[in-house]
């Protein structure tokens, strides 16, 4: 990874900082993007420490915001010409149905649009890379959910925590099957995993019960974040899987996720309702004039 520039979303913490920690020990321009400037920078200097790579940047991101992605977006053109990985890692559950500051549910804005959009505004900055890799985790919760209720994608009915977390991590699977077809021809890669069962500070803003009692309880069978971030680290790196596109990945292996995952026309449809819900014309053209109100 010696030379590579590689974008890591919700880096401050568990996977994400394990993931950037181990792609700067190997040599690697990380940058982080994080949306508490204080975590942000006491990660960063963690990773410093750590590895003896001084070429660790922050970047502050809110990354349930569209606005906030599109300003970011801008940002990373200005500074760089070119990045070889992005990894989008940051996601959360949440214990009461919340809204992003666009109006939608916070899940779907933070797991699932959040993705969408990063990568959307590093598009053309992965075209100039040379690893040209996209890494998306998602999760085997996945497996839980039995259908997609296309009217009520908001979750504005009926909202449980870990079935709408759930739902954001089949909406990952799908992103990554429909952008991996798109990008063939362009020989950008993109895979997504399950990272395991990792002990981290991700049940945080879930409710009472699920961060209080069961996340604690649970943690006595759960992996490290270094070992959670293997799989990304494997797909961010590995000369294996430079040519592999639009799979799933356990434990390093490619794996087939859910049958309710490989449906191509919900899938498809996903993608066409968060086009919408984003207002991109084109996924990957970036409008620098069209700025989210």
């Amino acid at each position: 990874m010696k030379g590579k520039t590689v974008v890591v979303t919700g880096a401050n913490s568990g996977i994400g900082k394990a993931t950037a920690t181990a792609l700067a020990a190997r040599g690697a321009t990380i940058y982080m993007v994080c949306r508490n400037r204080r975590r942000g920078e006491n990660a960063r200097r963690d990773i410093i420490t750590a590895t003896k790579n001084t070429n660790i940047h922050l970047m502050l991101c809110d990354l349930s915001s569209m606005g906030s992605i599109q300003a970011f977006g801008t940002s990373m053109r200005e500074q760089l010409e070119s990045i070889d990985v992005l990894i989008n890692n940051a996601g959360a559950v949440f214990g009461s149905r919340q809204l992003s500051l666009d109006g939608l549910e916070l899940t779907f804005a933070l797991n699932h649009v959040g993705y969408f959009l990063t990568a959307h505004y590093l598009l053309d900055l992965l075209r100039k890379g040379e690893s040209k890799r996209i890494v998306n985790v998602a999760s085997m919760g996945h497996k839980s959910v039995k259908k997609v209720d296309f009217e009520n994608l908001q979750n504005e009915r009926n909202y449980k925590q870990l079935k709408v977390y759930c739902e954001s991590k089949l909406y990952n699977i799908y992103f990554t099957r429909i952008l991996a077809e798109k990008l063939k021809k362009e020989k950008i890669t993109v895979n997504c995993l399950h990272p395991g069962v990792v002990s981290t500070n991700f049940g945080s803003s879930a409710s009472w019960y699920l961060s209080k009692i069961m996340m604690p309880l649970g943690r006595t069978f759960m992996i490290t974040p270094e070992k959670g971030a293997e799989t990304s680290i494997y797909l961010a790196s590995s000369e294996n899987v430079k040519n592999i596109t639009g799979k799933y990945f356990d434990k390093q292996r490619e794996t087939i996720p859910a049958r309710l995952a490989m449906d191509d026309k919900n899938a498809k449809r996903i993608w066409d309702e968060t086009i919408k819900i984003t207002g991109i014309k084109e996924f990957g053209k970036v409008v620098e004039e069209f700025t989210f109100i």
